[in-house]
């Protein structure tokens, strides 16, 4: 799936009351579905392979293993070596600005002390206007909130903190 199909499926869901679409295709999973505040909001999961971009290179996709895949180590919540035993780093899967919750009225997805599990969404990550849910993809404790709201994040860079267990 390119950039421009996927930008005609956000046109169409502008132009109509659709609130959810969602396709899945070799290994490509890709969910959108109408925010609080009626903008798309994109989720996507992914497995150990960096995010693929469109021909032209600007747009970040995730991707995910096929049904029955075995899981595998995501590099994006790995613990590195001279990291705390039993800690892992929710890190973000994209370029974009960091948002605590879905909208500045709203309550934050996760704080120190939030108990999250794989599902969990920790974040949303604004990329080319399009809101991106983000998900823990570790069972734990949020340690640590690592960005403050609305802070422009790097692929790869850290944002949790998660003690697991």
């Amino acid at each position: 799936m390119d950039l421009k199909q996927i930008k005609q499926i956000i046109d169409l869901m502008k132009r109509s009351e659709l609130t959810e679409f969602a396709v899945e295709e070799e290994g490509f999973k890709l969910k959108i579905r109408r925010g609080l505040d009626g903008l798309p909001l994109v989720t996507s999961s992914r497995n150990s392979n960096p995010p693929a971009t469109s021909a032209d290179g600007s747009f970040p996709v995730a991707t995910a293993p096929s049904a029955g895949a075995q899981p595998v180590n995501n590099s994006l919540i790995a613990s590195s070596p001279e990291e705390e035993v039993g800690v892992t780093y929710v890190k973000s899967p994209m370029v974009g600005t960091f948002y605590r919750s879905p909208n500045p009225e709203s309550k934050a997805f996760a704080e120190a002390g939030t108990k999250v599990v794989e599902t969990s969404a920790v974040c949303i990550i604004e990329a080319m206007k399009i809101m991106n849910e983000i998900q823990a993809e570790t069972k734990g404790t949020v340690v640590e909130v690592l960005v403050e709201n609305g802070q422009p994040v790097e692929y790869g860079q850290r944002l949790f903190k998660v003690k697991q267990g």
